[in-house]
């Protein structure tokens, strides 16, 4: 049953005289893994900048669902996390107290931890635990008292993730987030988040919500098939002279398609999508290729549930 938590209605945007964004229609599942790529330069940070509310459209309008029904976004909010490619971690601060820092500045005031000394030693100790079974879930539980100097670039990621995850966001969204990472590392991140996948079959099989929704900007083909169900093509290159632009009015979506779904453990066998990867590279990236866009289109909009391959 379709349960969509992002819509993204008829959105475009332009920088000047130069149009970025083309009339994107788009609709996410609650529990879908999407993967967006595309060429470089076609837009998809500033989409990405729309989604978080730091850069609304302006033409279309971004909702997220929840509870309440559909929210239009027109600025940040709790209920969209973001990680990018350079974590933003407090130097000062362990990864315990990093990925519990925004449950402080959500449940309290400067206030509060002054003068309630008593209510803030106690609300303290709980966020720290919250924080280290997100540290554990990263496995990072060795990790909790050290600092961002002392880690890795891969462990300091997986703090950042946490971070974002603790604050329980009904979307997660990832902006290159392995782009820095050496190729060992990022599989290994890669896996985490087919970590997170597995949950959601798990919660499904529960007849529960799945508690995780993410959107993952990479531009790693191999990798956006590898970890998402879905993979979503923004381009410039489409048949625009066909619905009648003089010039190219911005990039749209392409493609979107299924992905085959792994589990954590699974080989990456990247010869068992060779074929897809090969479609997206000539439906996505192809200067040449300017047929109908919708080729590609449509087939992936259904809410994913699918077992592992």
């Amino acid at each position: 049953m379709a349960d969509p938590i992002l819509q993204i209605c008829g959105v475009s945007h332009r920088f000047g005289r130069s149009r970025v964004l083309c009339n994107l229609t788009l609709e996410v599942q609650r529990g879908q893994f999407a993967a967006l790529v595309g060429p470089s330069g076609c837009g998809k940070s500033t989409l990405l900048r729309a989604i978080v509310g730091t850069h609304p459209p302006q033409q279309g309008r971004i909702l997220v669902c929840g509870a309440g029904g559909p929210r239009l976004v027109n600025a940040p909010g709790r209920d969209r996390g973001i990680v990018y490619q350079r974590y933003s971690l407090f130097p000062h601060l362990t990864a315990q107290e990093n990925v519990a820092y925004g449950l402080m500045v959500d449940q309290t005031t400067v206030a509060e931890r002054c003068f309630r000394r008593s209510y803030w030693r106690d609300l303290r100790q709980t966020h720290l635990a919250q924080a280290a079974q997100f540290l554990e879930q990263m496995k990072l539980g060795d990790a909790l008292r050290r600092y961002p100097p002392e880690m890795s670039g891969g462990m300091c990621q997986r703090v950042a993730i946490a971070q974002a995850l603790i604050m329980k966001p009904a979307i997660l969204l990832l902006d290159e987030p392995f782009g820095a990472l050496d190729e060992a590392t990022r599989e290994e991140l890669q896996r985490i988040l087919l970590t997170l996948y597995a949950e959601n079959l798990a919660a499904r099989r529960r007849q529960e919500p799945p508690p995780y929704t993410v959107v993952l900007v990479t531009h790693e083909i191999n990798e956006a098939i590898f970890v998402s169900d879905r993979v979503v093509g923004l381009s410039q290159y489409w048949d625009w002279k066909a619905a009648g632009e003089s010039e190219c009015p911005g990039a749209t979506f392409v493609y979107d398609q299924p992905a085959p779904v792994f589990a954590p453990d699974d080989p990456r066998d990247f010869l068992s999508f060779r074929d897809q990867k090969e479609e997206i590279l000539r439906v996505v990236f192809e200067p040449a290729h300017s047929q109908s866009h919708r080729e590609y289109l449509g087939l992936a909009a259904q809410a994913s549930g699918k077992s592992p391959v």
